[in-house]
């Protein structure tokens, strides 16, 4: 893995140098990091900018049940309790919706993706989809998670204020991913040794802020050292062609990073010898607050871990029943080692049963029994531990977009 704070680090000085590009980003904010950084002094620092809210409507092509999503603007958030019984991978109809602006509907028998940049050999190269279908296939079983997941929870349970898409935890899928390596596509356009990024650019409309700032079309930089490991361009999702709202006809899959890095609808990608800034890897997708340099934190890449119940929210339970509570557990640093529940408000707990074998980047199910006694208000909680002996913890450090909420969830339910 790649160590991102040394990263970033060496990617500012070489803006401040002039060998890195920094496309779509004020100046202003490249000074800021650089400050935060303590790579430059005396530099003014700007304030710090949350994502605004979606106000349009969805644009989402798929069937939205009310019974499965949440409306979210331009997004719709999965109900966990929607995914009881449904299998370790979430089925399409069920699988949460990203967007920016809308779903582009894109004809795959003219789509092509463009491979360019000066850190390839030659004039770069472009890939139909027959092409990528004819190079070796890969099947990756991952999570997809937005930045964003719980981000409700800081004001819910902190009385923090934050700002983004109020998602409490269905902003999350897991699918059967499969397609060509990003790694074998860029040998073939001609990677050369001395290239650093790789920039992937969304085929989707512009981004307008509520305030009127056009970023283009969406896109982050990765370093070479992360496409080359297990990034994939997909083109089935669960084993049939990618859905519109789900990237198609290619998509990237990047495991165990935040989601804004796996690109939907991908269109191209420039290599470069000399690092790469976009609006999604400086304003926005890094950790600002008290907590941090005024600049913000390195850029997000990993996944923190998180669990949740498979039931509804204040949910109704008879009492002198048994009942048995089922929920999913995940972590983008390790794999699962254990999940516990308590179901006194975090007095005691005990070890729920899980019922995959825990993989990286992916999520397990798990499952345990409870037979309340007394009528009343109840809260049911659920932690994990992964393998790198990270637990959650009893409350998430705020930072003002809310992103990587990982503290245990005080889920409410009503013993009737």
């Amino acid at each position: 893995m790649v160590d991102e704070a040394a990263y970033d680090r060496r990617r500012l000085r070489q803006w401040l140098s002039g060998r890195a590009r920094a496309d779509g980003v004020a100046r202003r904010d490249v000074m800021r990091l650089l400050a935060a950084a303590g790579l430059a002094t005396g530099l003014p620092v700007a304030a710090a900018r949350g994502a605004s809210a979606a106000t349009a409507a969805a644009g989402i092509v798929k069937p939205l049940p009310e019974a499965w999503f949440t409306a979210r603007g331009t997004n719709a958030e999965t109900n966990f309790a929607a995914l009881a019984d449904s299998g370790h991978h979430t089925p399409v109809s069920h699988f949460f919706v990203r967007n920016h602006t809308s779903s582009p509907q894109l004809d795959s028998a003219d789509w092509a993706l463009k491979v360019w940049g000066g850190g390839l050999e030659g004039g770069g190269r472009e890939f139909s989809l027959g092409d990528l279908k004819r190079l070796p296939a890969v099947t990756r079983s991952c999570v997809v998670e937005c930045a964003g997941n719980g981000r409700s929870y800081f004001t819910s349970q902190q009385g923090q204020s934050v700002s983004g898409t109020a998602w409490t935890l269905g902003a999350i899928g897991s699918a059967r991913w499969r397609g060509a390596r990003l790694a074998d596509v860029l040998r073939l356009a001609g990677l050369r040794r001395d290239a650093v990024d790789v920039l992937p650019r969304g085929l989707d409309a512009d981004y307008v802020t509520a305030d009127g700032m056009n970023l283009g079309r969406v896109r982050r930089p990765l370093p070479v050292a992360k496409a080359l490991d297990d990034v994939i361009l997909a083109y089935e999702m669960n084993g049939e062609p990618l859905p519109p709202d789900h990237g198609a006809p290619v998509r990237l899959i990047v495991p165990a990073w935040i989601g804004i890095a796996s690109i939907k609808w991908v269109g191209d990608i420039e290599v470069s010898t000399e690092p790469l800034f976009s609006p999604w890897n400086t304003d926005f997708y890094r950790l600002f607050g008290d907590a941090y340099p005024p600049g913000g934190s390195t850029p997000l890449s990993r996944q923190t871990i998180k669990s949740a119940f498979e039931l509804p929210w204040n949910a109704s339970l008879p009492a002198d029943t048994s009942h048995r509570l089922t929920g999913r557990s995940w972590s983008g640093a390790g794999t699962i080692a254990r999940v516990e529940i308590s179901t006194d408000a975090g007095h005691t707990w005990r070890r729920a049963r899980l019922h995959d074998t825990p993989r990286r980047a992916d999520w397990v199910r798990w499952s345990a029994s409870w037979r309340p006694t007394t009528p009343g208000p109840a809260t049911v909680l659920a932690r994990a531990t992964d393998t790198t002996g990270r637990t959650q913890p009893a409350a998430t450090q705020h930072n003002t977009q809310g992103y990587l909420f990982d503290a245990v969830v005080r889920h409410p339910v009503t013993v009737v």
